[in-house]
């Protein structure tokens, strides 16, 4: 049994490769599209969501890596011969065809896995390199780009999955000749020779390009919509630049999402009167939050019900403490006001001021997630960290 290929034969290691990936991708592409659809309203439901995609992003990783094996390999071996290559049209579709599946094995599993690396915690593929990938930063905006270019590849690759099926059935049932014997079992045939065109290859990029720019220009459609980002409030310290993010333990990992649409109204003193320093009320626009790939299911109503509850607000009275300062009010949150107290540390030079502060929130006060009782499907406590420069005499 040959190892290598021959102008008129395909060698075992390329065979090999044939059928191993073509396993793989059929066992990945449907556990895909069943993550997807699956439910995750229950902590059982959600622990089964996260199985099957940690399945399929691990699927994905082993097909780029065989992947680009492959393609080292394609390119030290000879190519086997059209056994019909007077056929010019039919030649240049099989070209075309075998160019899409080649760089679909490569730019899918590459999409999903910059997705994966983008976002944080959801899923983890299941071995502990590849969870991050060097250039890639965590950023929702990162993984949104990334996952339309995953979708859209992945239905070119459908697509040239079945052309090529289609293609080597006709082989078989119509033209009966070797075509399949020579994948399947290494059979020689053909005539060894045919001319060379980079003319597949070209429509195959092209038809991959067509399919990037159409993810990225259907984009803003596919975004979630939400409410008209909030008006500006009057304020003896201006906020010029600042973020509002968590940290919540889902699945057993650690997943981080932000409140990118907030305002905050400060009244501050250095010297304290009557024991406090001022006040502070910050608004949060709840429908403004991104947690990753899990942004959707963050806002439903079994979290934080964005719909019927667009608006948190923190109120609350700015006291000194043993270190820095604690700002104690209530947080409106979900309908639901608990009292919370946010230590933080505070530099003013002249009339520019630097804060940063961080508490824990139970989500259980808040009555979010009352069906996910199981820390070990979503974590009871949420680190909060805030962080702001904001200049006096606004």
């Amino acid at each position: 049994m040959a190892l290598t290929n021959t102008t008129r034969s395909y060698g075992a290691v390329e065979r090999s490769f044939h059928w191993l990936m073509a396993v793989m991708i059929l066992a990945a592409v449907p556990l895909g599209l069943i993550a997807n659809r699956l439910p995750h309203d229950t902590p059982e439901a959600l622990a089964r969501k996260v199985e099957v995609f940690s399945l399929h992003k691990t699927l994905g990783v082993a097909i780029f890596g065989m992947a680009l094996l492959r393609v080292l390999w394609v390119l030290v071996q000879p190519r086997p011969a059209p056994l019909h290559p007077e056929r010019r049209i039919e030649t240049a579709l099989a070209g075309a065809v075998h160019g899409l599946l080649y760089l679909s094995l490569l730019g899918v599993p590459l999409a999903g896995w910059v997705e994966h690396a983008a976002s944080d915690g959801f899923a983890p593929i299941l071995w502990p390199l590849g969870q991050s990938l060097p250039l890639v930063p965590k950023s929702a905006a990162v993984a949104e780009v990334a996952g339309a270019l995953h979708v859209a590849f992945g239905w070119s690759m459908i697509l040239a999955i079945g052309l090529h099926v289609a293609g080597a059935l006709k082989h078989q049932l119509a033209d009966r000749d070797e075509t399949l014997a020579r994948m399947a079992w290494g059979r020689a045939a053909g005539p060894g020779r045919a001319a060379r065109s980079a003319g597949p290859a070209l429509a195959a990029l092209a038809l991959y390009a067509a399919a990037a720019g159409g993810a990225l220009a259907l984009m803003p459609a596919s975004r979630p919509e939400t409410a008209t980002a909030l008006a500006p409030v009057a304020s003896d310290w201006v906020v010029e630049e600042g973020s509002l993010g968590f940290t919540v333990r889902q699945m057993g990992s650690e997943v981080g999402g932000s409140f990118p649409d907030w305002t905050a109204a400060i009244r501050f003193d250095e010297t304290p009167v009557e024991g406090r320093h001022g006040d502070v009320t910050v608004t949060i626009a709840a429908d403004s939050l991104t947690l990753g790939a899990v942004t959707e299911q963050a806002r439903s109503a079994e979290f934080l019900d964005v719909a019927a509850h667009p608006r948190a607000v923190f109120r609350a009275e700015i006291l000194p403490a043993d270190q820095g300062y604690i700002a104690r009010g209530t947080l409106d949150l979900r309908g639901v006001e608990v009292p919370v107290t946010l230590p933080f540390r505070l530099e003013i030079e002249g009339d520019l001021a630097r804060m940063e502060g961080s508490t824990t929130l139970d989500r259980r006060d808040f009555g979010i997630g009352k069906s996910h009782a199981d820390e070990a499907a979503v974590g009871f406590g949420v680190r909060v960290d805030v962080a702001l420069t904001a200049r006096r005499g606004g």
